[in-house]
């Protein structure tokens, strides 16, 4: 065993928990099976059109975390960016997240804010003290009409099941305004990488003492040279799935171009189930500093992921929550390896909390280096993830 670290996976996890590891003195060495760093966060120039494009859906970076946000600074210039989605329903277009707009505009109404909030309560179950499900939660949080328009069949077609399978934590985060406030996140900082989180990923890698190797897979034995792994690939992975694969949903997307401004917005939901698709994306919008006459689209399909897919979202259902516990019971009793990151905690976390985590993970390893067993607060109790 060499003195060398190795981490696995090249996106945000990776590349931050490198970048202060080699800050500190280590050699390192970062693994990814695919061609390019950056992991799902990949950005590139469209070829015929020149729009900044997220090849594996958009993301919007958003944080109330200071540090964080200074730190990516440091990278990459990031540019104002208010994330604004829309919903479309029968006829009509509406505003995300639910707000006085949404509200007046459904019902026909012209509703004031406290007039709205005591109209949504009393179009509500009351009866549902302690909801069990995303569909009871929805119910007595803005009642049976918005939940149908703009919720039951949009996760139907993202989760692949009905919605009183799901845990009511999916919905509870998703705010109703009653103001016209349609910035869809409540937080201080958000914004864009002026060049795309690719080029912020390379400059975070950009450092004399890490050596980044692409298109190489990891197999558990690869670790033993090392003195010690950092691993972000999917935990069930790091097994070689042996006693079951963990559930993910996964996206399929379809590509077109346009000439002009197709949806005059960055992100068009669809909630009717009888539209096979989630949303549409309109990359452009994503970068509105910019000007493109040719717009990039994507129609975004939901749905199971296979071995050989690209995990995007766990599901964590009950069988799924019941093989976690049993592979983070094993991750426990490695030596020398810590799980990180979306796949190696099977959770699905925000960029900015991901790199939170990334620069405590980084931190802790260098106050207990004399420590050999490396677990994350994130994998102790697995069931709650």
């Amino acid at each position: 065993m060499n003195g060398t670290l190795l981490i696995v996976g090249a996106g945000l996890s990776g590349a931050v928990i490198g970048r202060t590891l080699a800050e500190a003195g280590y050699d390192v060495v970062i693994v990814d099976s695919r061609s390019h760093v950056a992991g799902n966060c990949h950005t590139v120039r469209d070829d015929e059109a020149g729009v900044l494009v997220h090849v594996y859906g958009p993301h919007i970076f958003h944080t109330n975390d200071r540090e964080v946000w200074d730190y990516v600074n440091q990278f990459e210039t990031f540019q104002a960016y208010t994330h604004r989605v829309k919903t479309t329903w029968g006829d009509g277009v509406y505003s995300l997240p639910i707000n006085l707009h949404t509200i007046n505009q459904f019902y026909n109404k012209a509703l004031r804010p406290n007039e709205a909030q005591a109209f949504i309560k009393k179009i509500s179950r009351t009866d549902i003290e302690e909801p069990k499900n995303l569909e009871e939660q929805a119910l007595s949080f803005i009642g049976p009409d918005l939940y149908a328009a703009f919720f039951e069949g949009y996760t139907r077609k993202q989760w692949g099941c009905n919605p009183d399978e799901l845990p009511a934590s999916i919905l509870k985060r998703l705010p109703v305004r009653f103001n016209y406030n349609d910035n869809y996140f409540f937080h201080a900082f958000q914004g864009m990488p002026k060049h795309g989180y690719t080029a912020l990923v390379e400059k975070i890698l950009d450092h004399p003492k890490i050596e980044v190797r692409l298109t190489e897979h990891f197999k558990k034995p690869d670790g033993t040279d090392f003195k010690h792994v950092f691993y972000s690939g999917p935990l069930d992975g790091y097994f070689n799935f042996d006693i079951g694969h963990l559930g993910y949903r996964t996206l399929d997307f379809e590509r077109f171009v346009y000439e002009g401004d197709f949806q005059g917005c960055a992100v068009m939901n669809f909630g009717s189930a009888d539209v096979p698709h989630t949303r549409i994306t309109e990359h452009k919008h994503f970068a509105p500093w910019e000007q493109h006459d040719v717009s990039v689209l994507y129609r975004e399909y939901s749905r199971a992921c296979t071995p050989d897919d690209i995990p995007y979202y766990p599901i964590r259902l009950v069988e799924e929550k019941a093989l976690l516990s049993r592979y983070a019971n094993r991750a426990h009793q490695e030596n020398n390896v810590t799980f990180v990151g979306r796949l190696g905690t099977y959770r699905y976390i925000d960029m900015d909390v991901t790199i939170r985590e990334a620069l405590d993970t980084a931190e802790m390893y260098l106050d207990f280096t004399e420590k050999s067993r490396k677990v994350p607060a994130f994998l102790k109790d697995p069931l709650n993830l």
